[in-house]
């Protein structure tokens, strides 16, 4: 199917960005990879009359320390993200994420901003922001704003993002003892189920653990019960075992389509939660 006619423009900054999209009003959408955007518009799931480009805008791509943090630029494609020499040293949790996402062609145009305001049910970085408690930073005309990314996505491709908004930056905290393990779809490498772990150990202890879910459900979400099930208990394989195992019990409604039942993704929930958690302390 072909998509119906549309405008497209260039913005030259955030801000021209931002004025451009109030003037189209309903009909404007920004594109920066379109690897999200241009299939919904050939099946005519979208119809924008107004393409914003802000693929080219300074400043909103790249990868750099802001203090005790890291920043990245919602431009920055995968690829960028998979090979950054910061990230492999101090997150490479993130890097190995972003190494999963598609193909070479995907990797190459597709953005860390765009992913995360499109919010597929199977993308992989919303569970990794969410382990890493990730602040999304977002620019309107009102101003500017953060969102921590447990409670950034909200339901399925629905994420707390306004339609005159949009999003600049994502800032963390680096982690090394973090890793994300996912049962991909052959074909997309989409996540049939994802799980991004972080931990916490002091004294042979584990302190706490950050855990985001993803391709299970309709939208990432935080496995809180497996985070309170281990904050206290020994670094060992054993209390990741005890905590993962009925991991997937108490989730209500998991996605059921061509690739996995609802009930299979259920069991592999504690399958790959033990997986990310046991890779991850390995890297205390």
């Amino acid at each position: 199917m072909i998509s119906t006619a549309f405008e497209y423009t260039r913005a030259t900054s955030v801000e021209d960005a931002l004025a451009k999209l109030g003037a189209a009003g309903d009909g404007g959408k920004l594109i920066a990879g379109g690897h999200s955007l241009v299939p919904l518009m050939k099946l005519r799931l979208s119809e924008p009359a107004m393409l914003i480009d802000i693929a080219r805008i300074p400043g909103l791509s790249g990868i750099r320390s802001r203090g005790d943090a890291i920043e990245i630029g919602a431009g920055t494609v995968h690829n960028e993200v998979a090979t950054s020499a910061l990230l492999q040293q101090a997150c490479p949790m993130l890097a190995e994420t972003a190494a999963e996402i598609g193909d070479p062609q995907v990797r190459n145009r597709g953005t860390l901003g765009g992913s995360l305001a499109h919010a597929d049910p199977a993308a992989d970085y919303p569970a990794a922001m969410i382990a890493l408690d990730a602040d999304i930073h977002i620019q309107g005309k009102a101003g500017s704003r953060s969102v921590k990314a447990a409670d950034f996505f909200r339901a399925l491709f629905t994420v707390d993002l306004n339609p005159n908004e949009l999003i600049v930056s994502i800032t963390f905290k680096p982690v090394k003892s973090a890793a994300y393990a996912k049962l991909k779809q052959r074909a997309s490498h989409f996540a049939i189920v994802g799980v991004a772990a972080a931990v916490k150990v002091a004294g042979g202890v584990i302190e706490s653990a950050s855990i985001g879910l993803t391709g299970a459900q309709s939208h990432a979400t935080r496995l809180a019960g497996v985070e309170q099930a281990l904050a206290g208990r020994p670094a060992s394989i054993d209390s990741i075992k005890a905590a993962a195992r009925d991991a997937g019990a108490a989730l209500a409604e998991l996605n059921a389509d061509i690739h996995a039942s609802a009930e299979y993704r259920r069991a592999m929930v504690g399958v790959f939660a033990e997986r990310a958690l046991t890779q991850a302390l390995a890297r205390v």
